[in-house]
């Protein structure tokens, strides 16, 4: 099943990533594959690290989320900084600061395009529901 972004969910950050070139990237990106979050997310990865290869059936997004989520789940300060954030919608520092947070947390290399695309998708369905939802990935 594919996630998708609406043209009104990325609506906002347009103007809010203006000054984040990874952002503009991202929004881009998103906009070209129509807001499929999956196909954005293969495409940005091919483009810094190449064609993802993973065993038989499992897929880019489905094995990303898996490793964020136990990153993200157990992380108070990125909770914190979600919860910040969404009480604070309208602020570019702090919703590039939540995408580079991401980045650096992960541990993996996670193009900042690819951290833009997760906070992104994380923000439409909340962090709880992701870390529940996600739980049986």
């Amino acid at each position: 099943m594919s996630v998708y972004l609406t043209v009104r969910d990325r609506q906002p950050y347009h103007s809010l990533l203006a000054d984040y070139e990874p952002g503009q990237r991202a929004m881009s990106a998103l906009e070209t594959h129509h807001g499929n979050v999956e196909t954005t997310v293969e495409d940005l990865w091919s483009q810094t690290q190449g064609p993802p290869e993973f065993s038989r059936g499992r897929k880019l997004w489905d094995t990303l989320i898996k490793v964020l989520r136990e990153e993200l789940c157990g992380d108070e300060g990125l909770q914190a900084q979600f919860q910040t954030y969404t009480k604070n919608p309208g602020s570019a520092p702090l919703l590039t600061g939540l995408i580079v947070s991401l980045t650096t947390a992960a541990g993996l290399p996670i193009d900042p395009a690819i951290s833009t695309i997760v906070v992104l998708y994380i923000l439409k369905i909340s962090l709880n529901v992701f870390c529940e939802y996600t739980a049986s990935s």
